[in-house]
């Protein structure tokens, strides 16, 4: 791809935000997040409580995209089987003879979306590890490759709610980013009860097709970034580990911290952030931007924590303006 040809496809994310915003309204960070999560190849949790349009942000986008999408409402009673698929049985009508053929599942799509993940025990969640970390799913002594490019974007409801069953850390650490949504604010909450009790429906168009996706993918990761902001990504992670940090609120309140996967995906999201803004070099601000919604799941905080109503947002902007940055941005 030459430099106009890279523009034009990045000014398509741009019109890609604005179709989106056609339909949701407000949640331009969000939505932002998570064409960033989707540039940068990884999956995407998004937590907040119900009714906050979650499941049609997803939705929305996989229609802005020309994706094949499919949705699998986590409940208590779900399968492995009725994530991944199952073998049948099916009879050759010539020879007469049986066999057992594999009829596959949901999560052969490019966007999978995991409505409510934590509705469902550990067994059922540990299906997806997998097929998110490999891109692929083993059964019956046989391997299937996903469809390119593959996302996993989930949705889950505060733990703190009735009915939910925490994501295991090895899970969580396989979603490049956590975004959490908030409530609208009085004016977008007005905007919404206008746009949804009226007669009025919007057709969103599909702007980009899978290859496009996977290229850009792969442009993502030629974006430069320099070695000081290399080595800050790295004093970054290490210090929000208990037996290396030397900050004090980070020895206090947790219990472990980030590992290696968190810098890598902080680089990732980065460069995909310099990018959907039209750089091909990361800066600081790209870093920071991106930062709390990579490392949050990240860090496990202890009892101490929330009995000082300590949360792992506020360590995560603590340890940004603690952390020594390099004396150049760039």
């Amino acid at each position: 791809m030459n430099e106009q040809q890279i523009q034009q496809k990045i000014s398509r994310l741009t019109d890609i935000k604005q179709e989106i915003a056609k339909v949701i309204v407000g949640q331009q960070q969000i939505v932002e997040e998570l064409l960033i999560s989707i540039l940068a190849g990884g999956h995407c949790l998004l937590e907040g409580v119900p009714g906050l349009a979650k499941t049609l942000l997803v939705s929305t986008l996989a229609e802005t995209m020309k994706l094949d999408f499919h949705r699998v409402q986590f409940t208590p009673d779900l399968m492995p089987s009725d994530i991944i698929g199952t073998e049948i049985l099916e009879e050759d009508h010539t020879s007469g003879k049986r066999f057992f053929k594999f009829q596959k599942g949901p999560v052969f799509t490019n966007i999978l979306l995991a409505d409510e993940i934590n509705r469902t025990p550990p067994k059922t969640q540990a299906a997806l590890l997998e097929a998110m970390q490999e891109k692929r799913v083993s059964y019956g002594g046989k391997t299937y490759q996903l469809p390119s490019p593959f996302f996993v974007l989930a949705t889950q409801n505060p733990v703190e709610q009735s009915g939910t069953y925490p994501l295991p850390e090895a899970q969580l650490d396989r979603f490049l980013m956590f975004i959490r949504v908030g409530y609208p604010s009085e004016s977008e909450e007005t905007e919404i009860l206008k746009r949804t009790t009226g007669t009025k429906s919007v057709k969103l168009k599909a702007l980009m097709h899978a290859d496009e996706i996977v290229e850009l993918q792969q442009l993502v990761r030629e974006v430069e970034i320099s070695e000081s902001l290399l080595a800050y990504v790295t004093r970054v992670v290490r210090q929000t580990r208990p037996s290396d940090t030397q900050v004090e609120s980070v020895k206090k309140y947790t219990r472990w911290g980030a590992g290696p996967r968190a810098g890598q995906a902080l680089v990732l999201c980065a460069k995909a952030k310099a990018l959907l803004s039209g750089r091909y070099a990361v800066t600081l601000d790209d870093i920071a931007f991106v930062a709390p919604a990579v490392l949050r799941h990240r860090i496990l905080t202890n009892f101490q924590a929330e009995a000082d109503g300590m949360t792992n947002d506020k360590l995560v902007q603590e340890l940004l303006i603690l952390v020594e940055k390099p004396k150049s941005k760039l």
